[in-house]
């Protein structure tokens, strides 16, 4: 069991961005005090070094598996046959891995490789006849695109539209739409001329029908006194109607409007 301190930590520098930090504690069996701090230039990669700067020194008492009858784990050493390789040095380890290798390069790699190989000779195999298809397919897309180009600018030539406007692409949907939308402004404009007479016809003033010719004619204005039509639209329809009216009760009568 170890000996728990209360240290006075304290960052004294840095290993490029690892932070070197300092511990002063006072001794458990004496008065002095002691230092250390950590080394993770030494240390790398577990940084978990620490070197004893003053007032002590430091005891290595370090269990080593090999003296004991066992491997080393987690150790690793430099291979003699390859220059900067290293290996493990359990050897179930080394086992392991060598399976694992060999499961992967038989289960992954290789179907993967088989089927690069396949699809590059598909590909690969008659290059002409599949230029001459991309060729051919390239050639009837262009004429189908031009030909469409002519009719858009067509139909902008002949209705004023700017040439920088994208027309819709024609198909069943788009038609579908713009027959709705046609029926729809149809019966808009059918709602709206309705309202106009129906307005037109609150508009117009009605006299009832004299019951003889004699009444008609001592109804006619004299002849000085008659003036051309009008010139409204309304005025002229309330004329038309009333002479109209007029032929319907008796239609041997003169013309009661001129």
């Amino acid at each position: 069991m170890g000996v728990r301190y209360n240290a006075e930590k304290k960052k004294i520098g840095n290993y490029y961005s690892t932070p070197i930090f300092s511990f002063r504690c006072k001794c458990h069996l004496c008065d002095g005090w002691f230092e250390i701090q950590t080394d993770p230039k030494a240390s790398h990669p577990n940084n978990t070094r620490y070197v004893v700067v003053s007032g002590a020194r430091q005891k290595d008492e370090d269990w080593n598996p090999e003296e004991n009858g066992g491997f080393a784990i987690h150790v690793l050493i430099v291979s003699q046959d390859t220059e900067g390789a290293t290996a493990p040095v359990d050897p179930l380890a080394a086992l392991e891995k060598t399976t694992d290798a060999q499961n992967h390069l038989k289960n992954v790699q290789v179907p993967r490789l088989e089927s690069l190989q396949s699809v590059s000779e598909h590909y690969n195999a008659d290059p002409y006849t599949l230029s001459t298809k991309v060729r051919k397919r390239f050639r009837e897309v262009k004429k189908v695109e031009q030909r469409q180009q002519r009719a858009d600018d067509h139909i902008k030539g002949r209705y004023g539209l700017p040439a920088s406007l994208t027309l819709i692409k024609e198909d069943d949907v788009t038609r579908q739409d713009a027959k709705q939308e046609w029926e729809r402004a149809k019966r808009e404009h059918a709602v709206e001329e309705g309202n106009k007479r129906r307005k037109l016809a609150v508009e117009i003033v009605t006299i009832p029908a004299a019951s003889s010719s004699k009444t008609l004619r001592s109804l006619r204005p004299p002849a000085s006194s008659l003036k051309p039509p009008p010139k409204n639209p309304i005025d002229s329809l309330r004329a038309r109607i009333l002479e109209n009216t007029a032929r319907q009760t008796n239609p041997f009568s003169s013309k009661v409007v001129k």
